[in-house]
């Protein structure tokens, strides 16, 4: 408060010089002259290394859209998969390398090459692809939005990169503590599935 007094004093003291110093003229104002405006600033033009707004990857995050396959074809989920996939491994590996696609982690390790370092040939045992979901960081909260409103994203992804990498299952690491919220509902106009009379097989074992 204190302080706040004092700036305003001080204030008035520097425009009671200024209008001292500053001589007052005797002439009569010009009728009909616009005042002179300040310009203006050019709009702010952004600009994300020459991507636009339709390339993003995750488009749903914000669930403003459904997450059911016929809306995630609509975004571009399971595009010409199959055709990827007839390629072979060593082509989608290839493709991935010469894309330049890196981790986001603090590493930013090339993709390409990480699974290029899988096995071509199998000794006896099994490779598999374990997706970390685990959201171990502090205060991160991205994994999440892509499991529930861009899962076909992953899924596709998945299946992929297990393929490039001869990978014979996928696993996905969640943990899932009580403060995390339920998925998001449906909208109505979807009618819920109907339950399944499939049984697991007694071969599986828990996952």
């Amino acid at each position: 408060m204190a302080l706040g007094l004092a700036a305003r004093r001080a204030g008035g003291a520097r425009a009671t010089w200024r209008a001292a110093a500053v001589p007052m003229s005797t002439a009569a104002p010009t009728t009909g002259a616009a005042a002179p405006q300040a310009p203006q600033a050019p709009p702010v033009t952004r600009v994300h290394g020459g991507l636009k707004d339709a390339d993003r990857i995750f488009q749903n995050l914000y669930g403003e859209f459904d997450y059911s396959l016929k809306d995630a074809k609509k975004r571009g989920d399971w595009y010409l998969t199959k055709d990827i996939m007839w390629m072979g491994p060593d082509w989608i590996v290839g493709e991935v390398k010469a894309s330049g696609l890196r981790g986001r982690g603090g590493a930013g390790f090339p993709s390409g090459l990480k699974w290029s370092f899988m096995p071509k040939k199998s000794d006896g045992r099994p490779s598999f692809l374990v997706i970390n979901a685990d959201e171990s960081e502090p205060g991160t909260c991205k994994d999440r939005e892509i499991l529930r409103k861009e899962p076909h994203k992953l899924i596709e992804g998945a299946l992929i990169a297990g393929y490039a990498m001869r990978a014979r299952a996928a696993y996905i690491y969640v943990r899932c503590v009580a403060s995390c919220p339920a998925a998001p509902p449906r909208p109505p106009t979807h009618a819920p599935p109907a339950a399944s009379s499939r049984t697991r097989p007694s071969s599986w074992t828990a996952r």
